[in-house]
This record gives structure tokens, C-alpha cells and sequence, in this order.
């Protein structure tokens, strides 16, 4: 069985980390892996606890508090019998969020949640840096410019430009040296999207940067982050 907690900025503002240090004790007796992980998005839920018990079924609580570890470990024993208390997703098709989860593709953050962020293992074994393998062994920077076009991904700024043909102005822009620039900035209040994917999922981060290099041309990068963000 294996026990997840979401360490991100969010959980651990909610106590995540009394939550790990709890189940990191009962994980010394034997019975499960214990992971941290990054947020999953349901910051309003932390501390957040992910079960996936031998059968590979994946149970999702929320507001676990040191002092409820007990009962959901006890829960996924020998006669497993999910807490509907706290549980807001379950594979076995119970939990009070799933009506509302079950109806979303997870992109941008399908890591999120689910790898160890500080663990590049845990990256490659969810695919990671296939897609730089590729382009770096059998691909061009051409090739690259036109798969981001056919795509039609665009900048999530107010002008919705083609990414693609970012890439493409950069190439052919006169220069020997060029960047690529991470914005990892958020100015609207309130707003964490960048801070989650940063914290959760990094590699997949610096592995878009890599591809954009090469397919700009560019030798350095850079990620401006601010410093309310020190996880990140």
C-alpha cells in the first residue's frame, strides 16, 4: 500500500506536515510506502492523504489532521471500509468531490498529486523527458515549431498568441545568442496556478524549457519566480 501527503505551499499552511510526520512514525512499523507529493489543486481540502492500496485503487481524503491518521490507516487493514467522512474521491466510486472531479482531464498538472516532485525517478517513471529524448535524437528544430503550430497551443496572456509562432519568430530573429524565459510571475491576486505547477511537477517544467530551447536555438534559460514563492 502506498500513503501519500501534499507538501505543497498550501498543505503544509493547513498542517500537512504534522499530518506526515504522524504517518511517517506508523510507516516505521511496516504495512506501507509513505510519499510527499505536490498539490493536486483541491487546496480548500488540505491536508490532503492519497491510499492506493495493493489492488491499485487510489482513495483520496481530505482534512486529514494528525489526529485522523489513525482511522484511515485502519480503514484500507485487512477490511478495508473507505472514512466517507473525509474521502473526496474514491476508485470504487464513492467520495463527495467525484461527481464534480470525475468530469475533468487533468493536463497541465497530471502529475501533480501523484509524483514526488524532489524525485526525478519519479518523474521518468511517469514518462518524463521521452518527449526531449525524441526531439533531441531523431527531431529538428523545425519539426518541433511545427508540431507546437499544428497543436494550436497559444499564450494564456490576453492576446492568446500561437505559440508555434513565437517559437518560430525567435529561430529566425537575427542573434547569436538567445533565452528562454520561464514566467513563473502571477499578478492577479489570489492566483497560484504557476506556484502549483512549479511546486508539484518541476521537471515537466524544466523539460518544456528544453524543447523550447532547442527549438529556438537558445543555450540558457531562466525562471523568474518571486519570493513569496520559496517552495516553488
Amino acid at each position: 500500500m502506498r500513503v501519500s501527503v501534499g507538501l505543497g505551499t498550501c498543505g503544509i499552511a493547513a498542517g500537512a506536515q504534522l499530518t506526515f510526520a504522524a504517518l511517517e512514525d506508523r510507516a516505521g512499523k511496516g504495512g506501507f510506502d509513505l510519499a510527499r507529493t505536490g498539490c493536486i489543486g483541491m487546496c480548500y481540502r488540505e491536508p490532503l492523504v492519497e491510499i492506493v492500496d495493493d489492488e491499485g485503487r487510489r482513495f483520496t481524503y481530505g482534512s486529514i489532521t494528525a489526529d485522523r491518521v489513525d482511522r484511515v490507516l485502519a480503514a484500507h487493514g485487512p477490511d478495508p471500509a473507505p472514512v466517507d467522512d473525509w474521502l473526496v474521491w474514491g476508485d470504487d466510486g464513492a467520495g463527495s468531490e467525484r461527481p464534480f472531479l470525475a468530469r475533468q482531464a487533468r493536463i497541465v498538472l497530471a502529475n501533480s498529486g501523484r509524483i514526488d516532485p524532489e524525485k526525478i525517478d519519479d518523474y521518468l517513471a511517469a514518462e518524463g523527458y521521452q518527449a526531449l529524448k525524441t526531439v533531441v535524437t531523431a527531431g529538428t528544430p523545425e519539426a518541433v515549431i511545427t508540431t507546437m503550430m499544428d497543436s494550436g497551443l497559444r499564450g494564456r496572456g490576453g492576446a492568446g498568441f500561437l505559440t508555434g509562432m513565437k517559437w518560430r519568430f525567435t529561430r529566425l530573429a537575427p542573434g547569436a545568442v538567445k533565452y528562454v524565459i520561464c514566467n513563473a510571475d502571477e499578478g492577479d491576486p489570489g492566483a497560484f496556478m504557476d506556484r502549483s505547477v512549479l511546486e508539484s511537477d518541476p521537471h515537466a517544467v524544466l523539460e518544456g524549457m528544453a524543447l523550447a530551447a532547442f527549438a529556438i536555438g537558445a543555450r540558457k534559460g531562466f525562471i523568474y519566480v518571486r519570493a513569496e514563492y520559496p517552495k516553488a
